[in-house]
């Protein structure tokens, strides 16, 4: 039952108790971008591109609980201009090659620069030297493509509750790994799982690409978001 009220750029909805603002957002038709967020699992906060203003107050709507008589601002000039400047920064700390790459047109990430209309990042390319593995049987992991959302790290996980990736180093430095031992025990359930769980071509299924042609990709006939808005 709803018993929150609350207000997305001047429009009153209502939550359920325990609704974060993306949550609630989304169930009243609202969309928030997010990268890093995956329903049902927890939120981590780690991509920001899902920013709102509260209060005069920037915060990531993907763990802000939303409560009664909030205020959100989602949609002004200022955040949207900053979530497209998001998306510019995750392209050019990366060696994103968008025609090559298997997941274009299933890509989160390019979706959201079609959305933010990116031409020309307003950052230079930094091309960092990244390495690829390729030796485990089912995955293929080309870290040059990784926006380090942790949705692998936070989501696939054994029966027995050991988690395949992990994160390696800080800084500028950061990198997705995966235990190669527990690579090799994945089902073609979990590989399929761990590569649609990547928002970008980071993660791949060996000996299955380009299986879905152009014009049936996920977003090549609806844009990011449109599915929420309607």
């Amino acid at each position: 039952m709803s018993d929150i009220k609350f207000t997305i750029d001047g429009k009153e909805y209502s939550a359920k108790s325990g609704q974060t603002i993306v949550e609630a957002a989304k169930a009243n038709g609202v969309y928030i971008p997010v990268l890093c967020h995956f329903d049902g699992m927890k939120p981590a906060g780690t991509c920001r591109i899902c920013t709102v203003r509260v209060g005069g107050r920037f915060m990531a709507a993907c763990t802000t609980p939303v409560s009664d008589g909030m205020i959100i601002e989602n949609m002004t000039p200022e955040i949207e201009d900053m979530r497209k400047q998001i998306v510019e920064m995750l392209f050019v700390e990366g060696n994103h090659m968008c025609p090559t790459c298997e997941k274009s047109g299933n890509c989160e990430l390019q979706a959201l620069g079609y959305r933010y209309r990116m031409m020309v990042p307003r950052f230079p390319y930094l091309w960092p030297e990244r390495t690829v593995i390729a030796d485990t049987p089912k995955l293929y992991i080309d870290r040059n493509r990784c926006v380090q959302c942790l949705r692998c790290v936070r989501d696939i996980v054994t029966a027995d509750g050991k988690h395949v990736f992990a994160v390696t180093n800080r800084g500028g430095k950061t990198i997705i790994t995966i235990d190669t031992e527990l690579a090799a025990t994945l089902s073609e359930e979990m590989a399929q799982k761990a590569m649609n769980q990547c928002p970008v071509g980071c993660i791949l299924r060996k000996e299955v690409g380009y299986r879905v042609p152009i014009g049936q990709r996920k977003f090549d006939n609806k844009p990011i978001g449109s599915e929420i808005e309607g």
